[in-house]
């Protein structure tokens, strides 16, 4: 919620943000650490709790058993599968991915992933929101990593393979992606950003369902272990104030 609010202030500051549009927006949030609370009378539930399967999949199931309604469920995960996620709901068809991306609410991108019990009315609705929320959105079909995922983590774990055997620094790599293709924040800056810890978890379910290409890097795993997760602990490939 501080976290809300800050980011909140600080587009009244730039005047991105009128002062009424935060008070409206801080007026129809509410933080609860209550279950039933929370989901009661929700007619969507996004949840994005860490990435392991097994969670996910306790989640959704419990929300259909504590739910007096039957919602939308989506999920945000950026690599898992959605259709395993679907299958421990009793409602499958109402499950779908919506991956949203960091910091929210700046980048223009919803990724919707349409699991194998995903029904059209599900995705209609998630793309409906999307274009409320003024977000661009593009639908996949539910593979490991989907699109942005597979495309994003190659980059990355290439760049820390260039960091690992020495061919140039952080910076320099992260430079070369920022000024000659114009990606607005190099791959390492950005693994910073995400959390080594989130990105390692992700490569190793690629490289399990998909391939040798996604195998984590030596570096990736000593820096987690050394508890450099990046910005979160305030220090990974770089060092955070």
């Amino acid at each position: 919620m501080k976290a809300v609010v800050a980011n909140l202030s600080k587009g009244v500051a730039r005047g991105k943000v009128t002062s009424e549009v935060q008070s409206l927006c801080l007026g129809n949030l509410e933080s609860t650490s209550d279950f039933a609370h929370a989901i009661g009378g929700a007619e969507l539930i996004i949840e994005a709790v860490p990435e392991r399967l097994e969670l996910k999949q306790a989640l959704v199931a419990k929300v259909y058993e504590e739910s007096s309604m039957t919602p939308y469920f989506a999920t945000n995960t950026s690599s898992l599968s959605v259709t395993e996620i679907a299958a421990a709901s009793p409602h499958p068809a109402r499950v779908c991915g919506m991956h949203f991306f960091n910091p929210v609410h700046i980048m223009e991108l919803l990724e919707i992933v349409a699991a194998e019990q995903t029904s059209d009315d599900t995705l209609a609705m998630a793309q409906s929101l999307g274009e409320r929320m003024g977000k661009t959105h593009i639908v996949v079909n539910d593979s490991a990593g989907f699109a942005t995922s597979r495309l994003g983590l190659i980059l990355g774990l290439e760049a820390m393979r260039m960091l690992e055997t020495g061919v140039a620094t952080a910076e320099e790599i992260d430079a070369a992606m920022e000024l000659g293709y114009r990606h607005p924040m190099g791959p390492l800056k950005l693994t910073d950003l995400v959390g080594l810890d989130v990105r390692l978890a992700i490569a190793e379910y690629l490289h399990q369902e998909i391939g040798e290409q996604f195998r984590p890097p030596q570096i990736l795993r000593r820096l987690v272990r050394a508890g450099r997760l990046g910005k979160k602990s305030g220090h990974g490939f770089y060092r955070w104030g």
